[in-house]
């Protein structure tokens, strides 16, 4: 399996972390991307998205208070 491609989108606001999930995933038939936000409503958007397109979403609480969203397909 390939690298673990890591987005960090934590301090953006939407629409940022849509765009830089759907740029990271552009290329991708499968593969496993981590994205970090800092919002719910980023880990709700990101987390649509994701599934709209056909990955599985997993979601992490941080410590910090943000989260990370682990997809895979």
């Amino acid at each position: 399996m390939s690298d673990v491609i890591t987005v960090n989108a934590s301090g953006l606001s939407c629409p940022q972390p849509v765009m830089l999930t759907k740029k990271a995933l552009s290329n991708l038939s499968s593969g496993k991307v981590e994205v970090l936000v800092d919002t719910a409503t980023s880990r709700n958007n990101v987390s649509r998205f994701a599934e709209n397109k056909g990955w599985s979403v997993n979601v992490e609480e941080l410590e910090n208070g943000g989260y990370k969203l682990i997809l895979e397909k």
